[in-house]
């Protein structure tokens, strides 16, 4: 290129109106704009999406699931009943003549069925003598605790306290080893000797098992579930959802 060439060149570039050259510089912007936001959204969508699929630890509607399921939003279903009666030797919470049951299907590590236990409580001390409660075993494979934590409850109950180790461990979480179950054991009042072995030997291994096969025969497919007299309530719901339940069944 010749330095005449040059020079036509740059004095285009430099005669360009000013207006002229505002606007060209605002369109300029506003597509550079535009893209950064399309990659940043397109970032985003793809970092909330995923693959479409939930692991194992998939945390939804205040349930932690026992299985892989893919991501699909759907209407809530009309509750199933089913025909689930308390079992003898079962622990009950409440009044054992009481019109309602509820029985939970539940694990010890699992963070919403912590959630839900002050919801309960309260239930059974606003339907006093109406409803009780029952706590069946349903261990999440992934919880790398529960299934231990649901044996200790059992080798605490053949001592008399079930319930204790119940609300000992709920209110721990975080610490379900077998070390911090048997400490437990201790602050309970229990014959450390015979809770140990009982731990130790899977003396209750088979009953978990059997409550969660049960279980998901019933249809609990994750963790909380809780039948009030056959009705599941999925999840760590609202009081006022368990209360409607509860209500329903009182006038059935």
């Amino acid at each position: 290129m010749s330095e005449h060439d040059q020079e036509n060149k740059e004095n285009v570039v430099y005669k360009t109106p000013p207006k002229i050259a505002f606007i060209l510089g605002i369109l300029v912007g506003v597509s550079v704009a535009s893209l950064t936001a399309f990659g940043l959204t397109y970032s985003l969508l793809r970092a909330e999406t995923g693959d479409g699929t939930t692991n194992t630890n998939a945390k939804v509607a205040g349930v932690e699931a026992n299985t892989n399921t893919a991501v699909v939003n759907t209407a809530p279903t009309v509750p199933t009943k089913v025909d689930i009666e308390v079992k003898d030797g079962e622990y009950v919470r409440g009044d054992a003549n009481a019109a309602v049951t509820l029985i939970q299907y539940s694990d010890f590590e699992c963070s919403y069925c912590g959630r839900v236990q002050p919801t309960l409580d309260q239930l059974l001390e606003d339907y006093d003598g109406q409803i009780n409660l029952v706590y069946r075993h349903f261990p999440l494979s992934f919880h790398t605790t529960a299934q231990k934590a649901a044996e200790a409850s059992e080798c605490a109950g053949e001592q008399g306290k079930f319930w204790e180790m119940h609300d000992m461990m709920f209110a721990n979480q975080t610490a379900l080893g077998v070390d911090n179950l048997k400490s437990y054991a201790k602050d309970l009042g229990l014959s450390t000797s015979q809770f140990d072995s009982c731990l130790d030997d899977g003396k209750f291994a088979q009953k978990v098992e059997d409550d969660f096969n049960e279980g998901a025969a019933y249809g609990v497919q994750g963790t909380p579930a809780t039948f009030v007299n056959g009705t599941m309530v999925s999840g760590a719901q609202p009081y006022e959802n368990f209360q409607s339940a509860v209500e329903n069944a009182l006038n059935e």
